[in-house]
């Protein structure tokens, strides 16, 4: 019975991993196709306006989802009453919100000093009232590891809101067509989500089971807030103390990192924690279950991270034109940090899933109060010192995940660099020596290629020689072969 469901469980993880990486996959394609079209057709002050803007959203967001999701997941037995009672709060909570930031817009425009942002915060705030019609409905694919249909949904949507935030950025729209991107995405996502689901919503509504998420629930809102506030402080110093054009180049930067990160840290985040919640009662198997997805982790950032930054000058001028230059320097730093943040997001992903909201809580305040601390103190040494820290807090701070994983499944600092420094140092070599070897190249396009290949081909052929489980399980999953154990 005991290997039956294992074997369950591994088929549920495996085809989790293949379709949220597929789903990221071509997400990631599509935002590469509809960000060259924006990129090259608006400047940087346009994505300035919309980037100032974005941290009250995310929070807002963060609010009205009120770790519903991770809550629901949580229980052991889920009823209609439950998704309905999360459906009627995240609306209520949506529509309170919304109201409040609408009458709070002139006073954001006065804080940055731009009028035209009151009724572009106006129009972009309409996001997460539209969002919070979806939170039931994705707590049900969520914790069902219905990826398939989530990866559907996603795809479909970031297509149809391109190709609307395209249009309206070609016709003169401005920073009028990305806001709008993000409204369509958000409508298109949340239908689909309703269609694939077949839950509807009752009249008839007990909050009883709000109560009972509340104590989990609430330690989430405050630490998604601070993760919003610590991944978008410097959209908020850059446009406090800079201008729009620099929170433009940032916000281009990011954006290309982001995507990045988001391929792996979304592929794992689709199944972790309810892969995790099933192993909830033998810390040995969930341990195993944790190392393997951190070599898996391992395996996919730091080569794909660190690639994007080895070419990041090629990508930034070839796509988006030299007008974007000054972007690529802060998006190969930003890519440093991106490269471990799907390890960080693991290790928080268990932390959640042992039932410790409050150590989650806490470590992601004081994480984010530190790098608001460390921004601020670096900020007169310019725009680059500022994000230098930022990478190096963010780094060191998986230190201290580790050590609250640790006490969880006796977690060892050596296991952890035994899963991921192999990948780590073959990641960097490879780096250096695709530097050194293209260094002579003037021609940007040659240039690119070259470094792709060479990193991505040497890559995976010493994967190959050295017999990686990983790398060949991988490959054979692919390929669609069967995996033993």
């Amino acid at each position: 019975m005991h290997a039956n469901m294992a074997e369950t469980l591994k088929e549920k993880t495996a085809k989790g991993l293949f379709w949220g990486g597929l789903s990221n996959g071509v997400q990631q394609v599509l935002n590469l196709v509809f960000g060259i079209f924006l990129a090259r057709l608006l400047t940087q002050s346009d994505y300035g306006m919309v980037g100032m803007l974005t941290i009250f959203s995310f929070i807002a967001a963060a609010l009205q989802e009120g770790g519903f999701v991770s809550a629901i997941n949580r229980k052991n037995e889920v009823t209609h009453n439950d998704y309905n009672a999360v459906f009627w709060t995240s609306t209520i909570l949506g529509l309170s919100f919304y109201t409040i930031l609408f009458f709070c817009a002139p006073l954001i425009a006065r804080f940055y000093g731009i009028p035209e942002l009151t009724a572009l915060s106006r129009f972009v705030f309409l996001t997460f009232l539209i969002g919070s019609f979806g939170v039931a409905p994705s707590a049900y694919l969520f914790r069902n590891m219905m990826v398939k249909e989530r990866a559907i949904a996603s795809i479909s949507s970031l297509f149809i809101s391109g190709v609307v935030g395209v249009s309206m950025a070609a016709n003169g729209f401005a920073y009028w067509g990305i806001a709008t991107q993000s409204i369509v995405h958000l409508l298109v996502i949340t239908s689909l989500c309703y269609y694939f689901t077949k839950w509807k919503p009752s009249l008839h509504v007990n909050f009883s089971p709000i109560r009972e998420m509340f104590g989990f629930g609430s330690k989430l809102i405050i630490t998604n807030i601070f993760n919003i506030i610590n991944g978008n402080i410097f959209s908020v110093l850059l446009g406090k103390m800079y201008s729009a054009h620099e929170v433009g180049n940032f916000t281009q930067a990011n954006k290309w990192n982001n995507m990045g990160s988001a391929l792996i840290s979304g592929m794992i985040g689709n199944i972790a924690q309810p892969v995790f919640v099933k192993a909830d009662d033998d810390r040995e198997r969930q341990k195993r279950i944790f190392r393997k997805l951190l070599r898996f982790t391992a395996f996919v950032s730091f080569p794909a991270m660190f690639g994007l930054a080895l070419v990041a000058k090629e990508f930034i001028v070839i796509l988006l034109t030299e007008k974007w230059l000054e972007s690529a320097l802060v998006m190969q730093m930003l890519c440093i940090s991106g490269a471990f943040a799907p390890i960080s997001a693991l290790f928080s992903n268990l932390i959640i899933t042992r039932g410790h909201s409050t150590t989650y809580m806490w470590c992601s305040i004081v994480l984010c109060l530190l790098q608001l601390i460390a921004a601020i103190v670096a900020s007169p040494y310019g725009i680059n010192r500022m994000i230098q820290v930022y990478v190096i807090v963010n780094i060191g701070w998986i230190l201290v995940w580790h050590h609250y994983a640790s006490k969880e499944i006796n977690l060892k600092v050596v296991e952890v660099l035994k899963d991921i420094a192999p990948y780590l140092l073959l990641s960097l070599i490879l780096v250096m020596a695709a530097s050194f070897l293209t260094a002579c190249i003037s021609n940007l396009f040659i240039s690119f290629i070259a470094k792709v290949l060479f990193f991505s081909s040497v890559y995976c052929f010493i994967l190959w020689a050295l017999h990686s489980t990983i790398f060949i399980e991988t490959y054979l999953f692919i390929t669609k072969k069967r995996i033993q154990e």
